[in-house]
């Protein structure tokens, strides 16, 4: 016991990364854009946990062929713990189903929170967690967006997904205002280069004149049909096409966001406090 305490304590203590990926809307590619980036930080060799965190929609799991037994639901309820949850994959990385229930954990107990609180961390042995969120503005969606060290909020060309990415970068920059967000923006299924700039400098421009916040472009994914083929697969397109644009496109983000690392990240510790609201 004492031993899974002192190890405990140490998980505790890490720098784990925490990234929240996330959208003002649905269908913008998300959570395919989780799993394959997921993948691309784990072929640089860090270890890598992906965590379905759309609690309404849950699909993860779908695009990797996984069928999960259990879920964060079986580790709130003290059937499982958080190791014995965890999912194995073909991938080079490890996975944690959601649960449509998990919102509940706004009604928990002090105790029980703190038993939860306990299971995550022991994930602090990651390099990089990584939460696919659902989309929108809902309690559990801005309950992870504002206790991750990063959001990278997924938009696209069309004008509907601009016009929400705005929206949700709006409510996380004015509802989250105990502390100073770090939102990268990503725009899916562009045509070009240059479309990607063009689409990330409006909403960078309309955030600045509006709201007075920084938020970083950090890069775009081609929209191409070996993206479709892959989810119809079940298999991310990083594995089905690792020459294709949009896995170079992944892959380019991924090395950016790794070259520009300033080593900030709280860990799971941190990351714990601000999920549960403890100060």
């Amino acid at each position: 016991m004492e031993d899974q305490a002192q190890e405990l304590k140490k998980m505790m203590k890490s720098k784990t990364r925490i990234i929240a990926i996330t959208s003002g809307k649905g269908g913008v590619g998300k959570s395919n854009l989780s799993v394959n980036m997921a993948i691309a930080y784990a072929q640089q060799g860090k270890k890598v946990m992906l965590i379905d965190g759309d609690l309404g929609m849950a699909n993860v799991n779908i695009l990797m062929n996984i069928v999960p037994q259990y879920n964060l639901m079986h580790v709130i309820q003290k059937q499982k713990t958080m190791q014995e949850i965890i999912n194995e994959t073909e991938f080079g990385i490890k996975f944690i189903a959601g649960a449509n229930g998990f919102s509940k954990i706004a009604n928990l107990t002090v105790e029980e929170l703190d038993d939860f609180a306990n299971q995550f961390a022991t994930l602090g042995n990651y390099d990089i967690i990584i939460i696919d969120t659902g989309a929108g503005i809902a309690n559990n969606v801005l309950q992870f967006v504002s206790a991750s060290d990063e959001v990278y909020v997924v938009t696209t060309p069309e004008p509907t997904a601009i016009t929400d990415a705005y929206g949700i970068i709006k409510i996380i920059t004015t509802e989250l205002v105990d502390r100073e967000m770090n939102i990268k923006l990503l725009v899916n299924r562009v045509h070009s280069s240059d479309e990607g700039k063009r689409i990330s400098e409006r909403i960078i421009n309309i955030v600045g004149q509006f709201l007075n916040k920084k938020v970083d472009y950090i890069g775009f994914v081609y929209d191409d049909p070996v993206v479709q083929a892959s989810v119809i697969r079940q298999k991310p397109f990083i594995i089905v096409n690792p020459t294709s644009k949009p896995a170079q496109c992944i892959k380019h983000i991924v090395g950016r966001i790794e070259k520009n690392d300033d080593g900030t990240a709280e860990g799971v510790s941190s990351f714990l406090k601000k999920f549960l609201r403890k100060n």
